[in-house]
């Protein structure tokens, strides 16, 4: 019998007798397939409506609606992206092309132009009217005003038939398409044809169009339409380019840019109009002529143009000229090189990957209609610059992060900036601090800045009234740092709830609390929910999306998390009181965020652990109660699915340490199980997450191999700085010895998998132990040498900082400390490695240099060492292209089948897929 049949006929026993004793099956590829995820849920504003998304993993996903008063449900087939009316009357969303009728029409060839596109639907909720338009490109339904909906159509391919109500020619792509303001209420429907871009007003029945129009029907140019009266009225028309279209949140005031000519030269000289109701005409507030401009510098149509809340201020951005290239020279007469510089405040790479954005970096101004005065609020030496109090504020902060990029290749992000109060009235421009190495922000009323400064690890506060800088909270005894900061880097904070109405307090986390704490220093700081002795964490939940500030005479509603038994909930504060209401707490992770209804005492979060998916739970009682009111994977009953734990052991150094382990479904104490360790920094706090069965893009899925009989341990990883491979080593060491002594796992077959840095672990264990059978190592940094002066792609940033204080934690550079980065680097050790390993590293990662995996994996290949490498040509970091995700995730279920389950060995793992066979025999 060959060793194949025998496998057959011993995974069908074992798997016949598991199904015997549980009449469950086991997880497959195929049922992954069909698992579900829930997407982009929404409550109506009136709390009696829920929408959400049901995407299961492969295939087209479903918009389910819940009627919470009758307890009724509906489907719609293939929909998304649902939007509910102000008035909770309506709701609108798109139904897509079915993803096996696009495969098949393009299997075909079947033009591009002809393939079927989205269709909007307009949902009626109460009677359940349904409304369909075609070929639908993006719909705006808005929040804050009913009765009006519009839709911007495709552009009509050739021989499209143009509705009686539609009296222009047809549109093509270039010349935009038909954009229709559908009356909810009556049907009525105005038109803007050619229509190029529009927006709509946030809280009036206001929209604003660009069209291109065409010849002879209909003229390019600015329209805005009024639900008020539903008028259409032109702006400004005639040939030309329009951009940068902005409306006042009553609509009753507008901007854009504007270039009238019929000839486009390269570097559109744009001018500025701004338009309000008492105009007859819109105003120009500048052009390239504006004094205010430096010399060549133009208005800029990438500056975001904006109108403060109050409507007293215009923002609009200016910038100098691109640089272009002589469109004279032919292809071979132009010389492309790269010349790196040692003077570069940035590396070339990094200003190469951010060179887009920078083409398009645009310098802040201000109109004020009032006066009709501009002011210069940017500029080259102040390059960003952020508005206050919704851009009412009489001032703005801007920062200057340009004097330390050279810091950014060995201290990484944020980096540190010169931090200044511009005047909007005057433009002068106050330096208030001097290297802030944080993200310095101004408070929601603008009366202080703010920040966190990880040089002195603490909070700041800069009065703007009285131009002074105070140490927030100096004399709380506990830290608002990362109290398990275990890299050679200032710690991190725990963050802010936010700040109280009036910028009268502001609101600190530390590990366990929150903080009242007085930006003036008059007042003593308040712990308000005093969790640190039970070691019970306290996070602020924010309501309203829209929330600028905590308002005191509200209750608050706090995320809460025992630190001990992983147990989560909600909690109702008073602030005055100091009482707490525990509405929801239990072996769970409750959602961090819940959502509520805006004109009603309405909820929905989600609750999830181990075993039970994140169901939606809608409540009408401030969350003492709820009702589950969506089941996205009924199926999962069927399925042997297993059971979590924490397990505790003692370290190499004689701390406590944890970990989680994940049992198959009946368990039995008594047998032994093969084991797949995995790990990633800490994952003992996620002991109730619910890991839905789906196609990871680099790391197993935890509930399916438990369903295929195979035990999980995820030991918390404790590092000692210079010593990352062997923190590691010990961490899983001990707790793997700690887990054999406990007889249910077979010491034969113990396998280890990780990506990126627990990818760079796995590949260092193997070189210090024979503990594992097999290992996967996704994206290891096999040479920290060479991977030193590498560069991250995906920033263009050099991989120094990593090393010198972030996550490698080697603690310093490689000429100060390079027996560290030897000693570290699995590479220099692999001739002790006697475990097979897989090893995954895609050629367009932009995280870890790919050519790290194959120094690893040819130095394997000299030395004989069972290896086999996989690259998904043009993926990044992880699997990305689903095709990909899932043959990855079979190759190495093959994989550590074969060695832990004595599977037979897959052909590709035999003879390699040579390049021949690529794309072409998978070699399964």
């Amino acid at each position: 019998m060959s060793l194949r049949i025998l496998f057959t006929f011993l995974l069908l026993g074992a798997f016949y007798s598991l199904s015997a004793q549980n009449e469950k099956k086991i997880l497959t590829q195929d049922d992954i397939a069909d698992w579900k995820q829930i997407e982009e849920q929404r409550l109506s504003p009136n709390g009696r409506w829920v929408s959400y998304i049901l995407s299961p993993n492969e295939g087209d996903s479903t918009l389910m609606l819940y009627d919470a008063r009758n307890k009724k449900e509906r489907a719609f087939e293939r929909a998304s992206g649902a939007r509910f009316s102000a008035d909770s009357r309506f709701m609108a969303f798109l139904i897509h092309p079915g993803q096996d009728s696009l495969r098949a029409m393009r299997r075909r060839k079947v033009e591009k132009e002809k393939l079927p596109e989205d269709t909007l639907a307009v949902f009626r909720l109460e009677d359940g009217q349904l409304r369909k338009i075609p070929r639908v490109k993006t719909f705006t339904l808005p929040e804050k005003w009913s009765g009006w909906l519009a839709y911007h159509l495709e552009p009509m391919p050739a021989d499209t038939t143009l509705p009686d109500s539609v009296k222009v020619k047809k549109e093509s792509g270039e010349n935009g398409s038909l954009l229709a303001i559908l009356n909810l209420e009556t049907g009525r429907e105005d038109s803007i044809p050619f229509t190029h871009s529009f927006i709509a007003a946030e809280e009036a029945p206001a929209f604003l169009a660009y069209s291109t129009g065409n010849d002879s029907t209909f003229e390019a140019g600015i329209y805005r339409f009024d639900g008020t009266v539903g008028k259409m009225e032109p702006l400004l028309t005639g040939e030309g380019a329009y951009a940068g279209l902005a409306l006042h949140e009553n609509g009753r005031q507008a901007a854009f840019l504007a270039y009238q000519d019929t000839l486009q030269p390269r570097i559109v000289p744009y001018t500025l109009y701004y338009w309000q109701e008492a105009l007859k005409a819109p105003q120009v507030v500048a052009d390239s002529t504006a004094a205010f401009l430096p010399d060549d510098w133009i208005l800029s149509e990438n500056g975001k143009i904006e109108f403060s809340e109050d409507g007293s201020k215009l923002y609009f951005g200016i910038a100098p000229p691109p640089i272009l290239q002589d469109t004279t020279l032919l292809e071979e007469e132009i010389v492309n090189v790269e010349v790196w510089s040692y003077q570069d405040a940035r590396l070339y790479t990094h200003e190469e990957e951010e060179l887009e954005e920078e083409k398009k970096r645009a310098y802040t101004c201000v109109f004020r209609p009032g006066n009709g005065k501009v002011t210069a609020l940017g500029s080259e030496e102040l390059p960003e610059v952020r508005t206050g109090n919704e851009g009412n504020a009489h001032i703005a902060l801007a920062y200057n992060p340009r004097p330390y990029y050279r810091e950014l290749s060995w201290e990484g992000f944020p980096g540190c900036k010169d931090v200044y109060l511009i005047d909007l009235t005057t433009g002068k421009k106050t330096l208030i601090a001097q290297k802030v190495c944080g993200d310095p922000a101004l408070s929601p009323e603008a009366k202080y800045v703010y920040w966190y400064s990880r040089p002195d690890s603490a909070w700041f506060a800069y009065s703007v009234e009285k131009a002074k800088l105070k140490k927030l909270a100096p004399e709380v005894a506990v830290p608002f740092y990362d109290e398990l900061n275990d890299r050679p880097m200032h710690p991190s904070p725990y963050g802010i709830a936010g700040w109280t109405t009036g910028d009268d307090f502001i609101m600190i986390y530390d590990r366990y609390d929150v903080w009242l704490v007085d930006p003036s220093g008059l007042l003593a700081p308040n712990n308000l929910t005093q969790g640190r002795a039970a070691k019970k964490r306290y996070r602020y939940i924010r309501l309203d999306p829209e929330e600028r500030s905590i308002e005191e005479v509200k209750p608050m509603l706090f995320h809460t998390f025992d630190e001990k038994s992983k147990a989560s909930g909600y909690t109702w504060f008073n602030i005055h009181t100091g009482v707490k209401d525990q509405v929801q707490e239990g072996p769970y992770a409750f959602g961090a965020g819940v959502m509520k209804a805006r004109k009603a005492d309405a909820y929905l979060f989600t609750r999830e652990s181990f075993r039970e998916f994140p169901d939606l739970r809608y409540s009408t009682d401030h969350l003492q109660s709820f009702e589950k009111i969506s089941n996205a994977n009924p199926q999962q009953p069927e399925f042997r699915w297993g059971s979590i734990e924490l397990f505790h052991w003692t370290g190499a150094q004689g701390q406590e340490m944890e970990g989680l382990v994940i049992k198959p479904e009946g368990f039995d104490p008594g047998k032994q199980y093969p084991a797949i360790t995995y790990f990633y920094e800490r994952y003992s706090d996620r002991l109730h997450t619910h890991w839905t069965p789906r196609f990871p893009r680099s790391i197993i899925n935890f509930p399916y191999y438990a369903s295929r009989g195979y035990v999980i341990f995820i030991p918390d990883i404790h590092y000692r700085i210079g010593y990352p491979g062997k923190s590691a080593l010990e961490s899983v060491t001990t707790g793997l010895t700690a887990l054999l002594e406990e007889g249910y796992i077979d010491k034969e077959r113990i396998g280890v998998q990780g990506h990126s840095w627990g990818g760079y672990q796995s590949a260092y264990l193997i070189t210090q132990t024979n503990l594992f059978r097999c290992a996967e190592s996704g994206a290891p940094v096999a040479n920290m040498t060479s991977a030193y002066g590498g560069i991250r792609w995906g920033s263009g940033l050099s991989r120094m900082f990593q090393y010198e204080h972030t996550q490698s934690r080697i603690g310093g550079t490689l000429w100060e400390k390079p027996l560290r980065y030897i000693e570290n680097s699995p590479l220099f050790y692999a001739d002790q490695i006697e475990t097979p390993v897989l090893i995954l590293h895609n050629d367009d990662d932009g995280a870890v240099p790919w050519y790290q995996g194959i120094e690893f994996f040819v130095a394997l290949r000299r030395l004989g060492k069972p290896a086999w490498l996989l690259n998904y040509n043009g993926d990044p970091h992880g699997v990305k292209a689903v095709q990909n995700k899932k043959d990855f995730q079979r190759r190495m279920q093959q994989f550590f089948d074969h060695y832990l389950l004595g599977a037979p060995m897959p052909m590709w793992m035999k003879r390699g897929v040579p390049p021949v066979e690529k794309g072409i025999r998978q070699g399964f």
